[in-house]
């Protein structure tokens, strides 16, 4: 099995936005039914990523700044990218500027959990419905 190249950048260019966005949209949108308009809130005071798998976009993601300190958000990898490390990738490079500065958290979906806790978080608290689905608090550990 070969190694695959997967880069992950935080975004600078009105284009890379625009290829985080259409992932986000496909997988949460269109894959998921949530709302078109709940998928894009907050976008303007968000800091955000662009996975790319091979060279092509694969995974997107945002955190933004809250009262309980800095929650990443929208983590979205493309179906046929799944399972090839985009994901970890994306949320390892998300945390990388965020070490040492507060609370960093995520309101995951459930069957995202995973994911998360590979990557240093632990849940708080107890499940709750977000945007119609099942989500669950977690808080970064390191």
């Amino acid at each position: 099995m070969t190694q695959q190249s997967i880069t992950v950048k935080e975004i600078s260019a009105a284009a890379e936005l625009e290829q985080a966005f259409a992932v986000r949209y496909e997988v949460f949108v269109q894959g998921q039914g949530a709302p078109a308009a709940l998928e894009v809130e907050g976008n303007e005071s968000a800091v955000h990523f662009l996975a790319l798998l091979e060279g092509r976009p694969a995974g997107a993601g945002r955190y933004r700044q809250t009262d309980k300190g800095f929650k990443l958000e929208r983590i979205a990898v493309l179906e046929a990218c799944r399972g090839r490390g985009v994901g970890d990738a994306l949320v390892k490079a998300m945390l990388a500027g965020l070490r040492g500065k507060g609370t960093i958290y995520l309101h995951s979906q459930l069957a995202a959990a995973g994911l998360y806790a590979r990557n240093g978080f632990v849940q708080e608290g107890q499940q709750f419905t977000e945007a119609d689905m099942q989500h669950i608090k977690m808080v970064y550990a390191g």
